[in-house]
């Protein structure tokens, strides 16, 4: 199964934006591993079984690609987690705040809790993006909602 890449640029560009930013944390990197994954896609002679196929594997390049990209020298070049958090409108205060404490988190815990409440997908899912086992998986969500629990938990009490 093959769809045209335009009806995926429509469909997740945001969605891939937001992981490849949540792992790089760059605006300009994350915006050209986005179109690298399009581009990646368009080359490829690869078959997909169905779309959700092809939403991961698009998921799984970004995220690899964003990796590499934090292992670069330009790294030095980024725009700062403030500078990106003042550019972004949020329903509340409290998702602001949340989404400051996810972006702080160490990433292989930001990364799962990114894929399971913002991609809203399964267990099973990210573990196979993430080239993890089920398990292993759940042990970074576990880590990452109780590093985020405690976090929130010290706010809420300094705010008593």
């Amino acid at each position: 199964m093959r769809e045209p890449v335009q009806k995926l640029v429509e469909r997740y560009q945001q969605n891939l934006y937001a992981a490849a930013f949540n792992v790089c944390k760059n605006q300009m990197d994350a915006e050209d591993i986005v179109q690298e994954a399009f581009l990646q896609y368009y080359t490829s002679k690869k078959e997909f079984d169905d779309e959700q196929h092809i939403r991961a594997w698009l998921i799984r390049v970004v995220i690899n690609k964003a990796k590499n990209c934090n292992l670069t020298f330009w790294r030095r070049n980024k725009c700062s987690l403030d500078d990106y958090i003042e550019t972004l409108v949020f329903e509340t205060p409290a998702s602001k705040e949340l989404f400051e404490e996810v972006m702080k988190l160490p990433e292989k815990y930001r990364i799962v809790i990114h894929l399971f409440y913002y991609e809203d997908y399964s267990v099973r899912e990210i573990a196979d993006i993430l080239k993890l086992s089920e398990s292993n998986a759940k042990v970074r969500l576990t880590r990452g909602r109780t590093l985020l629990r405690n976090v929130l938990k010290e706010e809420w009490d300094d705010d008593k």
